[in-house]
């Protein structure tokens, strides 16, 4: 059976299918087999799947289907966590609508023209693709009304809630009628994520795919046992052994993912950074040269990364070590999508040692230890031990620096 007689049966019509035969998209995935019936029959859905699942087009072809052109107000809304994940899931959209299917959406984030997006909310708009904040404030500004939408989308709830949004996302939900049907998709449940559902949806059925093979059984991975003094160096060992043809580091922060990009550009790398205090224009300068493979690495921050389907990344780099299981699978699902291997690396420190085993208890198993030359410890490092783990810093101390401690002393 072609992929085109398999949607068709799922309920996609000929229009939508047509542009999933030019994109050369084959058999409906897991996520889209179950969640595209159940969604066209106006069922409320859970949906737990993790990118990279095909859980995008799950909500995109019934979203589609449903809308009626000739209606000149808001039909669909999809709220996400991160602007990057609004911009990719606006740019899925355009790459299904053609003139002839006469639908209109509207991406609203932060970091764009307000009031750009207001005289394109007093045109026809059937879709918008919003992030909470900048949805938010169309409210209280009157610019969107939300009265008339039938089907609510909450893309990566699990992350909206934990990175703080659940006072917002309750807001916006209750701007929408309470015959909605609502999808809510995350890749974990947790508790709030539980609560939010058992809240505002009706007898939602439930989809659950497991697709642990997805993010971690088709992605090899290794610990590199290093130092903070010598873990930019190992990084950078084993970038050249490696030559990923796409690579995501990921730090903690934002200001360590500047400092290693500066000191990896001065190094000569073909590397950028992704992070939430730079411009939109430039957030969206860098993914466009990434996704077109102008850029080799991209340093990142786990929020700015979020949800980022970006085709040919090859290799991920934990360069701070993710504190928790959640962050670790959506880090290396970055890599090793689509059937296709990847490689994911994260370099650990004395320090880390407890985030280690949470993750290793985790998968159920040891990580696979890679032997990086650059990342022993030398005589010095041995010598001063344990204390320069304390300090966690990739520098000497500055001879500015020595005399303050001296006089603290």
């Amino acid at each position: 059976m072609n992929s085109l007689n398999e949607f068709i049966e799922l309920g996609i019509g000929p229009l939508w299918t047509g542009k999933l035969q030019e994109k050369k998209i084959e058999s409906p995935t897991p996520v889209q087999k179950e969640a595209i019936p159940l969604l066209l029959n106006g069922d409320d859905v859970i949906a737990q799947a993790k990118t990279g699942t095909g859980k995008t087009f799950a909500f995109l072809l019934p979203l589609l289907q449903k809308i009626e052109p000739a209606q000149h107000y808001v039909q669909g809304l999809i709220v996400t966590p991160t602007r990057e994940l609004a911009l990719q899931i606006t740019e899925e959209l355009r790459g299904l609508l053609t003139s002839e299917s006469g639908i209109h959406i509207l991406a609203a984030y932060g970091g764009q023209d307000v009031e750009q997006q207001i005289r394109r909310l007093n045109e026809q708009v059937h879709i918008i693709v919003a992030t909470p904040g900048r949805l938010l404030d169309h409210i209280r500004r009157g610019t969107v009304d939300l009265t008339d939408v039938s089907l609510l989308v909450l893309d990566e709830a699990d992350q909206m809630l934990h990175i703080g949004f659940l006072d917002e996302v309750e807001a916006i939900i209750k701007e929408t009628p309470f015959t909605r049907q609502t999808a809510l998709f995350s890749a974990t449940m947790p508790k709030d994520v539980r609560k939010l559902a058992k809240r505002y949806m009706r007898e939602p059925k439930t989809v659950h795919v497991k697709s642990k093979e997805v993010t971690v059984e088709q992605t090899k991975q290794f610990v590199v046992e290093t130092t903070d003094r010598r873990k930019q160096q190992a990084l950078c060992e084993v970038i050249d052994e490696v030559q990923p043809f796409l690579g995501i580091i990921f730090c903690r922060t934002k200001r360590r993912v500047s400092k290693l990009c500066d000191e990896m550009k001065a190094k000569g790398y073909n590397i950028d950074e992704l992070h939430g205090d730079l411009s939109q224009a430039k957030r969206e300068r860098v993914m466009k040269r990434f996704r077109d493979a102008e850029l080799h690495l991209l340093a990142a921050t786990d929020v700015a990364a979020r949800g980022l389907d970006v085709e040919g990344v090859t290799h991920v780099f934990n360069y701070d070590i993710p504190q928790d299981m959640e962050s670790y699978i959506h880090r290396i699902g970055r890599t090793g999508r689509a059937g296709e291997e990847g490689e994911a690396y994260t370099f650990a420190a004395l320090k880390d040692k407890d985030f280690l085993r949470l993750i290793e208890a985790g998968l159920g198993r040891a990580l696979e230890r890679k032997n990086v030359e650059s990342a022993k410890p030398s005589a010095e490092d041995e010598e001063r031990g344990k204390p320069t783990e304390r300090r966690q810093t990739n520098r000497p101390f500055t001879g500015q620096e020595r005399t303050k401690k001296r006089r603290r002393k």
